[in-house]
């Protein structure tokens, strides 16, 4: 470990810190531009032959930059996507990215850190930073936008030049250092461990603007929202702001233990979609119209009506079936599309009953300060279910790809050990550790800093 990390670990003073050298190269989870083709004619692209661990050049640092030492990251679906090369290549978005010039030409490298997602402490600032410090403990939000760019002053998602950091861009959130401009960062929640705030920001953001914001489907009290895969990153947090906001979740899962997991985060309704017969991607036209009307009916025997709200980022597999059990006039709000991107469904049910679908990406600062404060004030816990080792990144995301896990996959990068970085222990027992940690077989026992 390099001499800047162990200060960083030993708590040192800011000032210690900006004396202390940065390394010259460091220990990152990436991917090479050389194995891109790996997979060709593979009938499983397992990410853990892609995704390698070893050490990567330090970048320099942009006027609106830090250098973040990472003490936790977590997996996130584009992870996934970046380490099997599909549907694209990630090292074609970060060409694109170089080619506007500057700072950003360091980033077309013939390697790519990867990580969407990071907590830990700021060790460097470039010159042009003005609220943040080397010393402060922050999370990282996940979206890079261009703050010149007139139309981010509205809505930062709306930019043409926005991208998703670790995944567009390079020098992410699944290493020792990341590079952040300083408009991605946040205050970290004093009363979570580094692991758990670090697995807030990416879905606990994206969850946010879909059904709260008012850029997404903007729930409110009394409403019925239907949640597809409840118990996975995305929809663990839904799960927690439809029922935060007066709402009503109906969570739909594949299994009884993610369903008796689902109780746990206080849903209203739990389906276990095996037990109805809806698996796999349905055939277009009668098939899917008929799981539509089976969901349906299971939701009304529960509830007496259909959902205002679908909440959808599992895509192809199911967003006809979404179109059809939206009630009149409801809403489909759609991001990810875990199983695939060509959506089928069947117009006369969207037409003929006046229903909206709204297109969601990520969350804007505001946005993500938003859903940090909720995180901070105990309103909305993180979904953390499992930490692994940086060491053992290929095997946290493989968990990911083959959809093995609940919540989010923990990743630790300069933390030790699972329980380190609580500022404000009095807040965490007052939240309790069953509240903090609801997906958890176990809550680890914390170790308190500061």
């Amino acid at each position: 470990m390099d001499s800047l990390a162990e200060a960083v670990l030993r708590g040192a003073p800011a000032d210690e810190l900006e004396r202390t050298p940065v390394p010259a190269d460091y220990v990152a989870a990436h991917l090479r531009k050389e194995d891109v083709g790996i997979f060709d004619g593979a009938a499983d692209r397992d990410v853990r032959r892609s995704l390698r661990v070893g050490r990567v050049p330090m970048p320099e640092l942009a006027p609106d930059e830090v250098l973040v030492a990472v003490m936790a990251s977590s997996i996130n679906f584009n992870t996934v996507w970046s380490a099997t090369f599909k549907p694209i290549s990630t090292f074609d978005a970060l060409k694109r990215f170089a080619r506007t010039g500057g700072y950003a030409a360091q980033h077309d490298q013939p390697f790519q850190v990867v990580g969407s997602d990071a907590s830990g402490v700021i060790v460097r600032a470039g010159i042009g930073v003005r609220r943040w410090k080397v010393g402060d403990h922050v999370t990282v939000n996940p979206v890079v936008v261009d703050d010149q760019d007139p139309v981010t002053h509205a809505d930062g998602m709306l930019g043409a030049d926005q991208k998703a950091w670790g995944y567009e861009t390079n020098y992410g959130g699944l290493a020792h250092y990341a590079v952040v401009r300083a408009s991605q960062l946040l205050p970290k929640p004093g009363h979570l461990t580094w692991e758990e705030a670090a697995c807030v920001p990416l879905c606990g953001g994206t969850s946010y603007r879909m059904l709260v914001s008012d850029k997404g489907a903007r729930i409110k009290q009394g409403d019925i929202v239907l949640i597809w895969g409840a118990t996975g990153g995305l929809g663990a947090f839904a799960v927690q702001l439809v029922k935060n906001g007066g709402g009503i979740p109906v969570g739909v899962v594949n299994s009884e233990a993610k369903a008796k997991l689902l109780a746990k985060l206080g849903c209203d309704v739990v389906i276990n979609r095996e037990e109805i017969g809806i698996g796999g991607v349905p055939a277009p036209g009668a098939e899917t119209v008929e799981l539509g009307k089976r969901l349906g009916r299971a939701i009304r025997k529960e509830l007496g009506e259909d959902p205002h709200v679908v909440f959808d980022y599992v895509g192809k597999a199911t967003f006809g079936i979404s179109v059809i059990v939206a009630r009149r006039g409801g809403t489909v709000i759609t991001c990810g599309s875990s199983t695939g991107y060509e959506h089928s469904f069947d117009n006369r049910y969207f037409w003929m009953n006046l229903k909206r679908v709204i297109g969601s990406h990520a969350m804007n600062l505001n946005e993500a300060a938003e859903m940090t404060r909720l995180v901070r004030l105990g309103h909305v816990a993180p979904v953390l279910s499992e930490v692994f080792p940086l060491s053992e990144v290929g095997e946290a995301a493989r968990q990911v790809q083959t959809n093995r896990h609940t919540g989010k996959v923990g990743v630790l990068a300069l933390a030790p050990a699972p329980g380190l970085g609580i500022t404000d222990p009095q807040l965490r027992a007052t939240i309790g550790e069953e509240r903090l940690n609801p997906l958890r077989s176990t809550a680890s026992q914390p170790v308190l800093v500061g």
